[in-house]
């Protein structure tokens, strides 16, 4: 039998027959090596522990230096007591305008938040054009850079003339990207760290776990940043069909594989992991390393941080790398610098592999206090470059003592072929998922964290207050029917009935009728139902839903926001995945269109349902109050517009037409509006944007990678009603633009694309279009076939263009099948312009328009010369679930966005609105 000495050896030298050394170690010879490794290990302590001492107190001092000048550097030492926030980083700007180059360091993070937002695959490129005065710029040809050769004369100042050239444009890289993330994480709050990782998470980068911040003695470990990811994989179970499984990313247990770097490696362990994840031909990079081409330089104060990427699978054996999901760590700098992140990593991983050239005494005491570890150890080592004999002893000691044998030691040199070497790494890694081996969620991880002294994100009091009070709402939710019909109860037959009534009020007033008997029992029904509701009083849960968005803390209304998001959601029904007839799946036999005479999905429990409940309330309410059936002194819910108010300045989405009975609670929403403009004082001129289009034509990814909205979004599985967000504009832009506002309105399920034989449902879809369009500067229309618009949305602008109101308007066509699209093409912005289907006539005759109307030129307010029509390539680029947005995708939406801007800042979406005219305006219509 070879020795562990011997296999160590064979190992070094690079050798790969270790199939004829016998893999084991005698009981008897680990033993005694284990109890000789000890002995040692106690001496060398000893020996060394003055030094380590006095290298660790120079540590701290050095580490506040270097962050405080890069904070400085990158102008965000302003926002460590007032962290930046969401809605700051939100704000429209002039910047939005324009596809501009970072000039100077202060201009990176804003530049990666501004591409992040967009869901730009070059957001991480730090890379800067520094800016010089236009009289010292050289002379260029226009349609290119031509390389100068400059000469000067021996009587010249040459001392001048080399000065001035260095002064030149230049690109230049002085941040490391990794450098500028950690800074902009520790410069933000919880809500705007929890969207970069979000954001980032859609663009398949490597995402932060652990934050460094040796500045204040701490670092913390990403919980709450990390809950908003959502995760989707095809799971095969042992026996039976796979199917497409969605969890969250911190609830969710996978085998974890850490690899960090141990003194110096030649060896890149952000390229080999970016290789481990890749399919051999679709590289993907994931983790951030040094031979790519956005900011080159050495870190500062990234050094201790952990990144997590996770592998998951698709259903095609082509791109499975392997079969389940699994999670890879990456700590940056090395183990001995940053002991207690590595500590962690071995108490949370599968696997750790080590990565080295030399394995020095100092490193030797720190592997050998693992000893009794369950975590599985790998080296990989470049013996060429290090120190050969001292490899050999201490490998020699540790085997016994990690319990490893000569599998878990790895070569890799020059000559080494990398495809063969992945290939290795893959096969161990999924060796060890498929044996018995730790498996942890990333909320279990964030328990390990907090015993080794590590600050985890989500422990603090207003965070855990929110969370408390959510469990108790959510703890009594076991049918989310159930608790609709029982809890909800204002949103059930009362309401249904009241809206009917209102609208058979609204049809005989548009009519023109003379008051008669009809109307008047009409009226005398409708306050029927609005005195039965306003006698009820808000269920216990809707109480405490009320208290936790009345709480005095700010901050504690935002989280309490988002656990009641992710707890309804958890306490859901299951429902499939894909349901069997979606959107797409309901093939046109005629003409393109598809007939919804019932929507598709149910409707899950949502927040928007305690939020509709409370305008329930306010709106029987006020019905009675203006009716004179109730004193204005005995209202017991007229704060309720302004609790509402508050979400909606915070970036949450508020319900402009109820999703269930499809009409619109009139007094909750002017309600609404008169409590935005109290609020908004001086800064009240509104621009309202809508967007509309069949549920899956990607209308609310859209505006949400435009603006960074929260709209729902994925068929059949979000809200059905239309919902509306603030966009704030800079004040230092708002002259400019010509609004201090933007409001967002998606039509969310409304339109369907139902046919003018569909009679009523026709007729509301066309009703509901009108109205939003009415409302609207700019209308944004989303369309998933080339050949017709929704006959709803054509009917709505028929009749708007009768009354002298057309929005602003731009046809987009989304390529939803190819996942990588090439640019726009002009040929894909023909087919609109064409003479229309029988479907888009059959909306023109509806309103009497007859053949008079044979394309979209045809209608006075298109003008052909004008760009009306976008295509914008398909969003991912690749198969998901491991597939990053589209650069062309993020791209043409920028482009889009900036029309946009520039039609409203050039006066082309009619005039802009304030929100007394608006709440006038939505009266009428």
């Amino acid at each position: 039998m070879a020795s562990p000495g011997l296999e160590v050896e064979l190992l070094v030298k690079g050798r790969s027959d270790l199939g004829e050394v016998a893999p084991g170690i005698k009981a008897s010879e680990r033993r005694t090596a284990v109890a000789i490794a000890d002995l040692e290990w106690r001496e060398m302590e000893a020996d060394d522990y003055g030094t380590n001492e006095a290298q660790d107190s120079d540590f701290p001092t050095a580490e506040r230096s270097r962050l405080q000048e890069m904070l400085s550097l990158l102008g965000l030492e302003t926002y460590q007591a007032q962290k930046l926030s969401l809605q700051d980083a939100l704000q429209i700007s002039s910047d939005s305008m324009r596809n501009w180059a970072p000039q100077a360091p202060k201009d990176l993070p804003w530049n990666f938040l501004r591409k992040l937002q967009a869901l730009n695959a070059e957001a991480r490129n730090t890379t800067m054009v520094l800016d010089v005065p236009p009289d010292a710029r050289p002379m260029e040809k226009e349609s290119q850079m031509e390389e100068e050769i400059i000469y000067w004369d021996a009587a010249d100042d040459i001392s001048a003339d080399i000065y001035s050239f260095s002064e030149l444009p230049t690109p230049d890289t002085p941040v490391n990207p990794l450098d500028l993330l950690c800074a902009l994480l520790l410069s933000s709050d919880g809500f705007l760290q929890q969207e970069i990782v979000l954001k980032m998470s859609l663009c398949q980068f490597a995402l932060p776990l652990v934050l460094p911040d040796s500045e204040n003695h701490y670092h913390t470990f990403l919980l709450w940043a990390l809950r908003a990811v959502v995760r989707t994989w095809w799971a095969q179970p042992p026996r039976g069909v796979g199917g497409l499984r969605e969890d969250s990313a911190v609830l969710s247990r996978a085998p974890t594989f850490a690899f960090v770097r141990m003194e110096v490696s030649s060896n890149s362990k952000s390229q080999l992991l970016n290789a481990v994840l890749s399919p051999s031909h679709r590289p993907r990079d994931c983790f951030w390393h040094r031979d790519l081409s956005v900011g080159t330089n050495p870190r500062e104060i990234a050094d201790g941080l952990v990144e997590v990427s996770w592998f998951l699978p698709s259903g095609r054996e082509d791109l499975d790398v392997f079969p389940e999901p699994v999670a890879f760590l990456n700590l940056r700098g090395d183990i001995g610098s940053h002991w207690l992140q590595f500590k962690l990593l071995t108490e949370i991983s599968s696997a750790v592999f080590i990565l080295t050239d030399n394995i020095s005494r100092k490193d030797y005491k720190l592997l050998y206090s693992l000893r009794g570890s369950a975590t599985k150890y790998y080296f990989i080592l470049s013996p060429y470059r290090g120190k050969r004999n001292t490899n050999l002893r201490f490998l020699n000691k540790l085997i016994p003592v990690l319990k490893m044998d000569h599998s878990h030691v790895l070569v890799k040199v020059s000559s080494t072929d990398s495809a063969g070497f992945v290939r290795r790494v893959r096969s161990i890694v999924a060796h060890v998922a498929r044996s018995p081996c730790r498996r942890l969620s990333v909320e279990e991880m964030a328990h390990a964290a907090r015993k080794l002294g590590l600050r985890v994100d989500e422990d603090c009091d207003e965070c855990q207050r929110a969370k408390q009070r959510m469990e108790r709402i959510t703890r009594r939710i076991k049918d989310c029917d159930a608790y609709r019909r029982d809890e909800l109860w204002l949103q059930g037959d009362p309401w249904r009935k009241a809206a009917q009534v209102e609208k058979e009020l609204c049809q005989a007033q548009r009519a023109g009728d003379p008051p008669d008997k009809g109307r008047a029992e009409l009226g005398h029904r409708l306050l029927e139902l609005r005195a039965q509701q306003n006698r009820q009083d808000p269920a216990w849960g809707l109480q405490e839903f009320i208290a936790g968005i009345s709480s005095p803390s700010l901050a504690e209304k935002q989280y309490f926001l988002r656990w009641m998001e992710w707890g309804l959601a958890r306490v859901a029904q299951p429902r499939p995945r894909q349901p069997p007839e979606t959107i797409l799946s309901l093939r046109p036999k005629h003409c393109g269109m598809v007939d919804f005479g019932e929507l598709l999905w149910p409707e899950p429990l949502g927040v928007e349902h305690f939020l509709r409940e409370m305008g329930q309330f306010y709106e029987a309410e006020s019905c009675l109050v203006e009716a004179g059936k109730l004193p204005a002194g005995q209202r017991r819910f007229a704060h309720f517009p302004g609790l509402a108010l508050e979400l909606l300045l915070k970036g949450l989405p508020l319900e402009l037409i109820d999703g269930s009975t499809l009409s619109t609670p009139l007094h909750w929403v002017t309600g609404l509006l008169k409590e935005l403009h109290v609020r908004l004082e001086r800064r009240s001129r509104l621009v309202v944007l809508s967007a509309l289009g069949a549920p899956g034509t990607g209308k609310s990814t859209l505006l949400n990678t435009m603006f960074g909205l929260r709209f729902a979004t994925g068929r059949g599985c979000g809200p059905r009603g239309a919902f509306m967000q603030l966009v704030t504009v800079a004040e230092n832009f708002s002259q400019d633009l010509g609004c201090d506002h933007i409001l967002v309105i998606d039509s969310g399920g409304l339109i369907g694309g139902a046919l003018t034989a569909a009679g009523e449902r026709f007729e509301l879809e066309a009703s509901l279009a009108t109205l939003l369009m009415g409302l609207s500067n700019v209308t944004v229309v989303s369309l998933a076939e080339t050949r017709d618009i929704p006959p709803a949305v054509l009917h709505a602008f028929l009749r708007l263009e009768k009354t002298g109101h057309v929005p602003n308007y731009q046809f987009v066509y989304q390529n939803l099948q190819d996942a990588c699209a090439p640019g726009p093409r002009p040929r894909d912005r023909r087919p609109l312009l064409d003479p229309p289907g029988d479907v888009s006539r059959a909306g023109a005759q509806m309103e009497k328009q007859g053949d008079g109307i044979r394309t979209l030129a045809d209608l006075a307010f298109c003008d052909p010369e004008k760009q009306h029509v976008w295509h914008i390539p398909g969003l991912w680029h690749g198969v998901p679930p491991m597939a990053a947005v589209s650069l062309g995708y993020s791209e043409a939406i920028f482009e889009l966005k900036r029309c946009l801007l520039e039609n409203i800042r050039n006066g082309l979406s009619n005039q802009n609105k304030n929100i007394q005219q608006l709440i006038e305006l939505v009266r009428r219509l």
